[in-house]
């Protein structure tokens, strides 16, 4: 039999879960929006009221379905991790995203990032960035007071909500962790993972020989141990023996 799902009413508003627009249009804008996104989970893994998305789309007014927009990356303090279709605010507690990344492609077109920019501006976005992979250029916004102003300079900048420094000093964007450690893409993290792997495997070689030398020179005490005690058992049987035929073996030997 099959149940046929409720229709919705009249009255009932669909969020939809997909813009139908692909998340990147080039492999070095997916490479950074990955990057941003998985750093960032990672850093804030261990706050389960941090939640963390890629392109997914929000709706910051409940009974408007067109009033949306999907950030490359969108950061949500106060909100417990999960999975989610789309972010719609009123049941997050009404809490918009404090930090939002979004990653220029060349299709973008400066009237579309203006809208953006209006949207994160009116419904509360804290910290905005901006980044041009194509030509290195990074552009913030921070919260002063009610609206969102340019961030100047943004090269040494410190995100006061996530601790990260945007380093523009070389021929490409550097992203620091709180603790000094630059951002790192998938590729270099299984590099390094499958360094430290190694280096494990080495070490537990090491030991493993150094264990199987040990056990061996325990063997060799053990087969001497019994060999002298089976010298010490033929001696006393000798001087046993001596005895029973009337010798002494202490002064007739």
């Amino acid at each position: 039999m099959v149940t046929q799902l409720p229709l919705p009413t009249d009255g009932e508003i669909i969020y939809p879960e997909s813009d139908g627009q692909p998340m990147a249009d080039n492999t070095l804008q997916f490479r950074w929006i990955t990057v941003i996104y998985h750093n960032l989970a990672w850093l804030l893994a261990q706050d389960p009221n941090v939640f963390i998305a890629g392109d997914l789309l929000w709706y910051p007014v409940q009974g408007n379905n067109k009033l949306r927009q999907a950030p490359d990356v969108m950061v949500a303090f106060g909100v417990p991790k999960g999975e989610r279709g789309s972010y719609q605010q009123w049941q997050e507690n009404n809490i918009a995203p404090q930090v939002v990344f979004e990653i220029l492609s060349p299709g973008n077109t400066k009237k579309e990032m203006n809208r953006k920019l209006l949207f994160y501006d009116r419904y509360g976005v804290e910290e905005y960035y901006l980044f041009d992979p194509q030509n290195n250029n990074l552009t913030g916004w921070l919260r002063a007071e009610a609206w969102l102003d340019i961030i100047e300079p943004i090269n040494g900048w410190v995100s006061p909500r996530l601790g990260i420094r945007f380093d523009l000093s070389s021929d490409h964007l550097v992203l620091y962790r709180p603790d000094g450690q630059p951002f790192a893409d998938y590729l270099e993290v299984q590099q390094q993972l499958t360094i430290i792997t190694e280096q494990l495997e080495q070490e537990r070689q090491a030991k493993q020989t150094v264990t199987e030398q040990l056990a061996q020179e325990r063997q060799a005490k053990q087969t001497v141990t019994e060999q002298l005690a089976q010298e010490r058992q033929r001696n006393q049987r000798l001087e046993q023996l001596l005895r029973e035929a009337g010798l002494n073996p202490d002064h007739d030997l």
